[in-house]
């Protein structure tokens, strides 16, 4: 197993897209430590600090569930310490948190706005800062964060302000980091899907079950992180990674098996016309 013996400290992983790189990761051996806020399990959100690490082991890796929230950095350097203490170092961190809100500026309030520059940008560069000491010692060390290129197309500015002003932060967070820590040959990437992605925050917070059904599973972002991560982070660093374009890259062209099954329905019963792909609503991946 690749990741035996390593250590991924991943940020907002109870469920979702970080769940799906935890449990990924963990069938390769990796100790995987949940740093996220969920201790008791939301209905519309569903999923636990502590679900997921039981999912961890029985996945085949180590967890360390601690209850993280990132605007702090006494929780933040708690996490780490412990991170620390359990499994003596960390090679890999993801920072995966992120707070969403997709209205336009006159719609936005103070409290929304902080949230997202809070979590998104202070949390992603305070969590890093924290982790950076400890990558320096790891094996193949690698920062990833799940942000989008940087497209300065005014559309996807004009369309939710502050949202993409707080993702391109990270995504500049990222590249700042690449260039800083190129001497320490730790790799620092920045990882954005090209549809929208079926978790909880789609359902709830953008298209309900009708966009969900024209989503991408959270798998697709999880094979692509692995992929990502097996590169040698001395080289791989400085990107601005596309989920199906990592994928395409290890030669993996058919997506299917990221369709929802909405989709995979529609795909079956149009005799062939329409592909599961063509019927996926493109997400703002050059965002």
């Amino acid at each position: 197993m690749l990741f035996s013996g390593k250590t991924v400290f991943i940020t907002g992983g109870s469920r979702g897209i970080g769940k799906a790189i935890a449990l990924r990761l963990a069938r390769e051996g990796a100790q995987v430590v949940i740093a996220a806020k969920s201790v008791e399990e939301n209905p519309k959100l569903g999923g636990t600090i502590f679900s997921v690490a039981k999912e961890i082991v029985e996945a085949g890796g180590q967890a360390l569930p601690v209850q993280c929230d990132i605007r702090f950095e006494d929780q933040i350097n708690n996490a780490v310490n412990k991170t620390i203490e359990v499994f003596g170092g960390i090679d890999v961190l993801i920072n995966n948190a992120s707070a969403i809100s997709l209205t336009p500026t006159e719609k936005t309030d103070p409290k929304r706005f902080d949230l997202m520059h809070d979590i998104n940008v202070r949390g992603t560069f305070f969590v890093s800062k924290a982790c950076i000491p400890h990558l320096r010692k790891g094996n193949n060390p690698h920062i990833l964060n799940l942000s989008p290129p940087l497209n300065m197309q005014p559309k996807w500015l004009g369309a939710h302000l502050a949202y993409t002003l707080s993702k391109y932060n990270m995504s500049m967070i990222a590249m700042g980091l690449a260039e800083e820590l190129k001497k320490d040959k730790i790799g620092v990437n920045a990882l954005w899907p090209r549809t929208t992605i079926a978790t909880a925050a789609v359902q709830n917070l953008l298209g309900g079950d009708a966009l969900i059904n024209m989503s991408r599973t959270p798998e697709i972002i999880a094979d692509s992180v692995y992929y990502i991560l097996c590169r040698p982070a001395e080289s791989c660093t400085g990107n601005f990674f596309i989920d199906e374009e990592v994928l395409a890259r290890e030669g993996i062209t058919d997506l299917e098996k990221y369709s929802s099954f909405f989709v995979k329905q529609v795909m079956c019963n149009s005799f062939g016309t329409t592909s599961p792909e063509q019927n996926l609503r493109t997400f703002d991946t050059t965002m």
